[in-house]
């Protein structure tokens, strides 16, 4: 595991690097992301390009030193990520006459790419951000692994493409403009986080999973090298499904257990992580050391769940509360996102990671399996809605929404209309979304409304509905899920929480061939008379103690409403209504202090919505205001950014 960074000059660019200003400036990408990988550091600085890395030390520690090369080092490579098959392509490299210098999985890449040039992306089985430079044919490749664990991101400007695995890389290019998409903004605002395609910076974009990009004399080319599949072929029998469901995640499991450092798992008591464990345990023999999180508040708290696992499977267990001073961390948090970013369950995760990171170096974790075995509650319909959807004619639907659109902000039963009055896409939409559309004309200020002409991030992406709109509807919803949440709000989740601690997060059940077997199950095997994630559970029966198995589903919830009705409730106050926050000009200020009074006054429960502009307030202070700071005072990359010089602890997780 580790981060990367580089940049390449198209031969027409007005004034290239020299060389002392390349070599400066990929130590300073590479410099900032320290926390990705901080046993080792290693950069090739060649005409007109520049790659780097800061290496975990994972597989191979005394020769994997990064950049790698191919045998007359005209191919290189540095990578983020394992691949689990190396080895069965390194044997069928060097069959084809391709000879290795070291035993890491990073070297397979450059043969591969010698051997099957870009197609070579598509054979690699595992999690991954890499950069490979050709120097036979000025050539830079970048590729993100299919269902995007591990981030990429890169910005063409001036004749010079940049790229790194997290945004701050690319913050050090020199005028690199930090001009925000208020496009993004607005999704940020609907979804908890920016689009795949896109940042929070008009000239950063993401590399969508399944991607690649091929820079050669300054034009830059884009390939979608995978996709989720969108047709379910399976036709045995649901015996035959969980027999091979069974061989298929053991593989998994096996496979991503390869490691010269110390494993363990992050334990929640859910079916997902809870499997992992029990496959762990099956399959190495060994005493698996396990990390739980959990909270005073009983309804939030899953302790008592992971501690029957931990039993079960006799695992060396870890467990920590996490207290309402958890928002000391809050600054840290955002630094490590780039982006406003305002899933809260970044905070039990922060936690996880650094309790597991005095233990191991490598974690396993149950991510991927509510996307792709249908375990998220909003697979089955709401009793009220279905009720409604019984009892009314068709053409109700439609009066519903119109009656919602007449009643004011806020009023009783608004939600509720305007939730059935659309169809089963937008319903979906509806039920993932945080300020809705028809709250945006008050919340934004009237120039930001202008410059984004009405333009819905919901309708953008119920877009991804679209290739799968002939399969059954529970998978329409959880393919949208695997393109959508998985990517963007889970999996960058885990990877900067993790990796904010220099620890390394597999996931198994997001193996390349757990998901195209998961893919190819109909429907029906995974939620069956309102039984979710059927088929895994059928699986899973044989290796987990029952109570385990049909629990109702928590997820990894955080108490902020509890916490914020309490001592930590200045927070939204003091952060909002302050004068800087409130004469920024993205939102109407009437707007944030009538949501920001009827919380506190306990009239509404805003939690979640001012949680989000919280966080946008915040990394605003970091990312922009500090960039803009005068000279002496803290900006983003000056020492103490670069030294992550904030507590390393807090008093809010207490070991049980």
């Amino acid at each position: 595991m580790c981060g990367i960074a580089g940049f390449a000059e198209s031969p027409a660019v007005g004034a290239p690097f020299d060389a002392d200003t390349a070599s400066g400036l990929i130590q300073r990408m590479c410099g900032v992301i320290r926390h990705r990988g901080p046993d080792d550091q290693g950069m090739l600085v060649d005409a007109g390009i520049a790659i780097g890395m800061r290496r975990l030390s994972i597989i191979d520690l005394s020769t994997g030193h990064q950049p790698i090369h191919n045998e007359d080092r005209t191919v290189w490579t540095v990578f983020n990520g394992e691949i689990y098959n190396f080895r069965e392509l390194r044997k069928e490299l060097t069959e084809a006459g391709h000879r290795f210098y070291s035993a890491s999985d990073t070297e397979v890449i450059v043969h591969a790419y010698e051997e099957w040039g870009t197609a070579a992306i598509r054979r690699l089985r595992g999690m991954f951000g890499l950069a490979i430079w050709d120097r036979r044919s000025s050539t830079l490749l970048i590729a993100r692994d299919r269902v995007g664990i591990k981030p990429l991101h890169y910005a063409e400007i001036n004749g010079r493409l940049f790229f790194g695995s997290e945004i701050k890389s690319l913050l050090q290019a020199p005028g690199l403009p930090r001009d925000l998409d208020l496009h993004a903004l607005n999704h940020y605002l609907s979804f908890l986080y920016t689009p795949r395609d896109g940042s929070i910076f008009k000239s950063i974009r993401k590399l969508p999973p399944g991607h690649l990009l091929v820079w050669r004399n300054g034009v830059l080319t884009e390939e979608q090298y995978w996709q989720l599949p969108a047709c379910e072929p399976f036709a045995g029998s649901e015996a035959d499904a969980a027999c091979e469901l069974q061989a298929v995640l053991t593989g998994a499991v096996r496979s991503h257990l390869v490691s010269d450092v110390p494993l363990g798992a992050f334990l929640s008591g859910g079916i997902d992580s809870s499997l992992v464990v029990g496959l762990m345990s099956e399959t190495s023999g060994t005493r698996v050391k396990t990390f739980s999180i959990g909270f005073d508040e009983p309804a939030y708290d899953e302790l008592e769940h992971a501690r029957v696992v931990a039993a079960h499977f006799g695992t060396d267990h870890h467990e920590a509360i996490v207290k309402p001073d958890a928002i000391s961390i809050l600054d840290r948090l955002i630094w490590h996102f780039d982006e406003p970013f305002a899933d809260p369950s970044a905070i039990p995760t922060w936690y996880v990671s650094e309790m597991a990171r005095r233990h191991v170096t490598v974690v396993l974790s149950g991510d991927g399996g509510d996307e792709l075995f249908g375990g998220y509650d909003r697979y089955i319909p709401h009793p009220r809605v279905a009720a409604f959807d019984r009892c009314s004619p068709p053409a109700l639907r439609h009066v519903a929404g119109l009656a919602a659109a007449q009643l004011p902000h806020g009023m009783r039963g608004k939600n509720f209309l305007r939730h059935v009055g659309r169809d089963r896409r937008g319903r979906y939409i509806d039920s993932i979304r945080f300020f809705g559309s028809d709250e945006k004309p008050a919340l934004f200020s009237s120039d930001v409304w202008r410059a984004l002409d009405r333009t819905d991030p919901e309708v953008r992406l119920a877009g991804h509905f679209d290739r799968f709109a002939h399969l059954p509807w529970p998978s329409q919803m959880m393919r949208f899920d695997a393109e959508t949440y998985l990517p963007e709000d889970v999996l960058t989740k885990v990877d900067r929480m993790s990796m904010a601690h220099s620890i390394e997060s597999r996931v198994p059940l997001l193996d390349n061939e757990v998901v195209s077997f998961a893919s190819a199950l109909p429907a029906s095997l995974k939620i069956r008379h309102g039984r979710r994630k059927h088929i895994l559970k059928q699986v899973a029966a044989a290796l987990l103690p029952r109570e385990i198995l049909d629990r109702p589903k928590q997820g990894f919830g955080v108490p902020l409403g509890i916490w914020f009705r309490g001592g930590l409730r200045e927070l939204f106050a003091d952060t909002l209504l302050s004068p800087a926050s409130l004469q920024r000009g993205y939102f109407d200020p009437s707007f944030v202090r009538r949501i920001v009074d009827a919380h506190l006054s306990g009239r509404r429960d805003h939690t979640d919505r001012l949680w989000q502009l919280v966080i946008f307030e915040k990394w605003h202070r970091q990312f922009v205001d500090a960039a803009a700071a005068p000279a002496g005072q803290p900006q983003l990359g000056s020492p103490r950014f670069l030294r992550n010089e904030f507590p390393h602890s807090s008093p809010a997780v207490l070991s049980s």
